[in-house]
């Protein structure tokens, strides 16, 4: 793993970019901008994947598997913490004297000279990111973003924009999201993750105060969050804030709340209120709004234009994205790997079956996740999910660990919860069908890359129907 050098000036000139892990989510974004700029801009990454595909069409040149002659006639190379120290393309990078800029630091070089707006927190910053900038653009505002997953409006994840306005998610994973430096911070919640980098939760507060204490106007913090209420007691007088949710003492605070089909809930702020209906369900959607309202109304809206403008939102991708119906069984997949992201994204669904069942299809992320929060994980899954078919963890950038399976989160599930395991994809999808009645959902659950199963359980739910002459 390569840790960000924090601090760094960013060079006035790129020249030729290549980007090593040009699929990741916060790699594609900035690659896409890039080349909006007029850069030449080339990439590689270990499998192809839509993703990559993507970026082809778009122009870019992206290559399959990691090799030096990969970097051509680049001038500067592009990688993210998840790169290896002994990457061949590194080590030639390195090897030639070429800039190597970190993730962090290619981002920003685009948001030079931009007013930011930064979303932040442990979860829920790629959905309220994209609600805010697609809010933005709907206000008929040009605006520039990079989203760490797909804005479903766009079809992308990233754009380059004219406006002065510019939004980014501020990814906390290695705490470069300090060198940001937004005018306008949101913050949706703290929590402990990803201990394999901070090794403890105060070491994830002190990045999160100084994330906040670099915004140049206002803080926004989530009022409903435990972990955010203990940031503004850090911040205390020192820097303006603006707060948000459920919480009657929130400067910001939504009432109301319908959760499904769609979510519609008042907001109300300074005695003046406003309705909003979002194109998503969920009571989580509704608490990212009402940020995403509150970041609005610190940027300069009215009440009644911020709620407008976030009004409609259709989600982004891997966000409890519905992939279809087949037989009366709804299919959707969510990108929730954390404990606290697996309740909501199960309380949405339930919000969203009525009288039917949850049936879960989880793929556990990382060795060191799984080891800390297993317990945790059985509990979110015990509690919400009616039927779950656990699969093996999907490492990303991790080793493994010894004696750190799934079977870790399997031992620790409640008495009496309905659950399997079965590593084997086809045979997975042959389980959930299997079980799914109409009026059911089917969720596939990873931050890994089970996303890629959903054309095959797809497709065996058809198989079973025509066997069966549904």
């Amino acid at each position: 793993m390569v840790r960000p050098e924090l601090g760094r000036v960013v060079p006035d000139e790129l020249g030729t970019v290549h980007f090593i892990g040009i699929g990741g989510s916060g790699m594609s974004g900035i690659a896409r901008v890039l080349a909006e700029r007029g850069l030449t801009v080339s990439g590689s990454d270990r499998s192809a994947s839509e993703v990559t595909e993507s970026l082809q069409a778009a122009g870019i040149t992206v290559s399959v598997g990691h090799d030096p002659a990969h970097l051509g006639e680049a001038t500067t190379v592009v990688i993210s913490s998840a790169v290896r120290e002994d990457n061949p393309e590194l080590m030639e990078a390195r090897a030639r004297g070429l800039q190597v800029l970190h993730r962090s630091e290619a981002l920003r070089w685009i948001i030079r000279g931009k007013r930011v707006l930064a979303v932040a927190g442990s979860h829920g910053k790629t959905t309220s990111t994209a609600m805010l900038a697609t809010a933005l653009d709907r206000s008929g505002r040009p605006i520039g973003a990079v989203n760490g997953g797909v804005v479903s409006e766009w079809g992308v994840s990233s754009r380059w924009g004219e406006d002065e306005l510019f939004v980014i998610e501020a990814d906390e994973s290695d705490r470069s999201f300090v060198d940001y430096r937004p005018a306008v911070a949101m913050v949706t919640n703290i929590a402990p993750d990803h201990l394999d980098f901070y090794g403890t939760l105060d070491a994830i507060y002190d990045s999160f105060e100084e994330f906040a204490r670099s915004a140049t106007e206002t803080v926004v913090l989530c009022a409903d969050d435990e972990g955010t209420r203990h940031l503004a007691t850090r911040l205390g007088d020192d820097v303006a804030t603006l707060t948000y949710g459920s919480t009657p003492s929130a400067d910001v605070v939504h009432t109301d709340l319908v959760a499904g089909p769609v979510a519609s809930f008042t907001v109300t702020y300074q005695g003046a209120s406003a309705r909003c209906e979002l194109g998503v369900p969920g009571r989580l959607n509704a608490l990212n709004a009402t940020g995403v309202i509150a970041t609005l109304v610190a940027s300069g809206y009215s009440l009644d234009e911020a709620a407008s403008a976030a009004s409609g939102f259709r989600g982004a991708d891997r966000r409890f994205q519905f992939h279809g119906e087949i037989g009366g069984v709804r299919f959707y997949d969510d990108h929730a790997h954390h404990p606290t992201e697996v309740a909501a994204a199960l309380e949405t669904a339930r919000a969203v079956v009525g009288e039917g069942s949850v049936i879960t299809m989880f793929q556990p992320h990382l060795y060191s996740r799984t080891q800390y929060m297993a317990g945790e994980l059985a509990g979110a899954f015990s509690v919400g999910s009616d039927h779950t078919i656990f699969l093996d963890i999907f490492g990303s950038r991790e080793d493994p660990i010894e004696g750190v399976t799934t079977d870790l989160i399997l031992q620790k599930m409640a008495s009496g919860a309905s659950f399997e395991f079965e590593p084997d994809w086809e045979s997975a999808c042959e389980l959930a069908v299997a079980r799914a009645q109409p009026g059911d959902i089917v969720l596939t659950m990873s931050t890994g890359d089970l996303y890629q199963i959903v054309p095959l359980l797809l497709a065996t739910k058809r198989r079973a129907d025509e066997a069966s002459g549904g």
